[in-house]
């Protein structure tokens, strides 16, 4: 797993006024917590993050004032809900080798067996214990050949090395679903709006 490092200041100011003017200047406003500490509140590079929470549970070496290096890894991302931009960031104190508790999602790979069954995600990430900075990106799990009523169970999935678990291992992580008839919806509405109005 990569490491990204950002150069992040610690900031004083706090509510939405000073949150807002930190997003006009292409920054974004976070917290970095964990470990007993106090929270530091951060101003960090908009562009930069971005970038970088594009990978799941990615590690950050934040590059505080450049006086601190802390590693991190993002807990709370916010998002503004129609424009998609970074509106606030909450950061995860790690240590190397610390153990911790994330969620990686999980990929599938191969085809189902014939017939049109669908393919349920009932958790679209798994929750693993890892060490912090061996975090996978995902989990990769094969489906070929699946029948409808398969499932597949936490305890079933490869993980790499030095992850485990962090959930029960029957708790279900995919499973296939019986195809359903589809009823036709052609030729409603087809009547409506033929009449013509007679003078």
């Amino acid at each position: 797993m990569s490491e990204v490092k950002i150069a992040s200041e610690t900031r004083s100011e706090f509510g939405k006024g000073a949150a807002r003017r930190i997003r006009r200047e292409g920054k974004v406003p976070g917290v970095l917590y964990g470990h007993g500490s106090d929270p530091l509140h951060l101003t960090l590079p908009g562009h930069e993050l971005q970038l970088a929470l594009r990978t799941p549970n990615v590690l950050i070496s934040l590059d505080i004032d450049g006086k601190t290096n802390e590693l991190a890894i993002p807990k709370a991302v916010q998002r503004d809900a129609l424009k998609g931009f970074l509106e606030h960031v909450d950061l995860l104190l790690v240590k190397r080798g610390e153990k911790v508790q994330v969620e990686i999602p999980v990929h599938t790979e191969g085809e189902l067996a014939p017939g049109g069954n669908l393919l349920e995600h009932v958790l679209n990430a798994l929750p693993v214990e890892a060490e912090a900075t061996h975090i996978p990106e995902a989990v990769t799990v094969s489906i070929e050949g699946l029948e409808a009523g398969a499932s597949v169970h936490a305890k079933d999935i490869k993980l790499p090395s030095g992850v485990s678990l962090a959930v029960e291992d029957d708790a279900v992580v995919l499973q296939v679903l019986q195809a359903q008839a589809e009823e036709s919806a052609e030729g409603e509405g087809a009547a409506g709006g033929e009449e013509v109005a007679e003078a």
